[in-house]
């Protein structure tokens, strides 16, 4: 496939399948325009880096459909100052273009350490290191001691926990897919106190489940 097939295949996936799925921001569209989405896939997967489906990295691991990662965009409404956890990063295209958005510091953990490595490499490659700390670790139970603008879980979860709620700063959002397949809600959980947290349930999909986290009750708000 040529780079300007590649050209079209984005603009396709933008027009066809992320507008029609009610991403409008154009700072999101902008981001995704972009940023090489096919540079991000294994090499094998070049020519369907834009398709409609989930991409397999190894490891069992899988890069979210396009129009998933644009509406998780979307909704963390990320500002240039923000500070970003990433929990699971996987390809790192997910990281390339939150470290666009918030150009103050992107903190990214995966457990493991080929793609956190592969991450780092193809980050540098475009430039876009400086404002990332990659890890590689156990994120499920939050990261550090630091509170964040917006964290992002790239697997789903049984439950929710406390951990990530607690570590979000006033005023931060919190983007996870809960549940079991084939009931799984996408939901903005917003801290709006030191005590009290919002919860939006945005929309239904299925996403593979986040590493090492166990079943724990439910919060109820």
């Amino acid at each position: 496939m040529t780079a300007f097939d590649f050209e079209i295949a984005r603009y396709n996936m933008i027009e066809q399948q992320i507008r029609p799925w009610e991403v409008l921001d154009q700072l999101v569209l902008d981001t995704l325009s972009n940023t090489p989405r096919e540079d991000f896939v294994p090499v094998s997967y070049r020519r369907l880096a834009f398709s409609d489906i989930e991409i397999p990295l190894g490891h069992g691991e899988y890069m979210m459909k396009p129009n998933l990662e644009a509406r998780m965009l979307q909704a963390l409404d990320v500002k240039l100052n923000d500070t970003i956890l990433e929990v699971g990063t996987g390809s790192g295209y997910l990281t390339a273009c939150l470290a666009q958005l918030a150009r103050k510091l992107v903190v990214s953990i995966d457990i493991v350490p080929e793609f956190t490595e592969a991450a780092r490499t193809k980050l540098k490659t475009r430039g876009l290191i400086n404002n990332v700390l990659l890890h590689t670790g156990d994120a499920s139970r939050s990261w550090g001691i630091n509170r964040y603008n917006a964290i992002v879980v790239t697997g789903s979860v049984s439950t929710i926990t406390d951990c990530w709620r607690h570590s979000l700063s006033l005023g931060g959002r919190l983007f996870i897919v809960v549940g079991q397949p084939p009931a799984m809600e996408a939901l903005l959980i917003t801290r709006v106190d030191e005590h009290e947290w919002i919860q939006e349930s945005l929309f239904e999909t299925i996403i593979a489940p986040l590493r090492n986290i166990a079943p724990i009750r439910n919060f109820v708000f």
